[in-house]
């Protein structure tokens, strides 16, 4: 029962590479004609990159544990 914080680690890992990567993704799609297409792709973009930062932050932590 003292590796209970390993689990948990893991599925933030988890979450933070699928939101990182599906931001990515979306900032390559195209947006409605109604929007900022400019500024919705640099959102999605800087999402997904700061989402792949805290995914190396998180399997850094996983390896030292």
């Amino acid at each position: 029962m003292s590796n209970w914080h390993e689990p948990i680690l893991f599925g933030f890992t988890l979450i933070t590479f699928v939101l990182g990567i599906s931001s990515i993704i979306m900032s390559f799609l195209p947006a409605p004609e109604g929007t900022n297409v400019m500024q919705s792709k640099i959102e999605y973009g800087f999402f997904g990159a700061s989402g792949l930062a805290l995914f190396a932050v998180f399997v850094y932590a996983l390896a030292t544990v």
